[in-house]
């Protein structure tokens, strides 16, 4: 594993890479950062070229001047033309979904195919937004942490949570590297993203979802309502997972990121 880092705005993001082979870059969620990846890259690493980001203002990478799901995917973009990378497979989960959407609708060549890992196209609804808003509130009152602490539960479904109790607490505990600064910003981007079901009717190439049966943060219905739009869809659906299939089902999920990779 090699870490790197890439300048973009006066910022330093870093990013880790391993493996030889197709270029594939995994892009973590809100409140995660790089690591949250290890299970897909401890496989697939014998088989691609894995790019690991830390987004802006997570892990070890800084917050840059604009926090946008735009501004951000400008970054990914950066870091990638860092490494002379023309063609790749970008994987996001959450909102590394929505910036992979940004990406391929400014950048559609770059992209041999995408997937959404537990990610939506659609914006956020009127009372999405409002939920948002009051998370927005706790951080500024009670701090990223503790936010993180009382939300990172509830990506789970109840029968993994109660078995992992020491990988949430694990989980948690990294959420103490998070900026209240950080998490607002991440909140305020996903408030302010557009619908962007219009790629998935544009883009010529593979895409691939893979869904959460007891997903609440990207309901299962919301799924299967955009599944359908693109051209070539490659659906996946984890019947024991929530929000967080990377570590609530790691063999079912590795073994199709191969098979859509592959």
């Amino acid at each position: 594993m090699t870490p790197k880092n890439s300048a973009y705005q006066n910022a330093t993001i870093f990013y880790r890479m391993v493996g030889k082979g197709k270029p594939v870059v995994l892009i973590h969620g809100f409140g995660e950062d790089g690591n949250i990846w290890d299970k897909q890259v401890a496989f697939l690493k014998d088989h691609f070229r894995l790019i690991i980001p830390d987004l802006p203002g997570s892990g070890r990478s800084a917050l840059i001047p604009d926090m946008s799901i735009e501004g951000m995917a400008e970054a990914m973009h950066s870091m990638l033309m860092n490494e002379g990378i023309s063609a790749c497979v970008v994987l996001g989960h959450s909102m590394g979904g929505y910036l992979t959407l940004a990406m391929a609708e400014k950048y559609p060549d770059l992209f041999r195919s995408f997937g959404l890992i537990h990610s939506s196209a659609f914006a956020d609804s009127e009372e999405k937004k409002a939920a948002r808003s009051k998370s927005i509130e706790f951080i500024k009152n009670n701090g990223a942490y503790e936010f993180l602490r009382t939300a990172i539960p509830g990506l789970f479904s109840k029968t993994w949570s109660e078995s992992h109790t020491e990988e949430i607490d694990s989980l948690i505990e990294k959420g103490r590297n998070f900026s209240d600064e950080a998490l607002v910003a991440y909140y305020q981007a996903m408030i302010n993203r557009p619908d962007r079901t219009h790629i998935l009717r544009s883009f010529s190439k593979p895409i691939l979802f893979i869904i959460g049966q007891y997903d609440n943060a990207v309901p299962f219905a919301h799924s299967m309502q955009q599944c359908y739009l693109p051209v070539e869809s490659h659906i996946h659906i984890l019947r024991n997972s929530a929000h967080m299939g990377m570590w609530e089902e790691t063999h079912a999920l590795n073994n199709f990121l191969l098979g859509f990779l592959q």
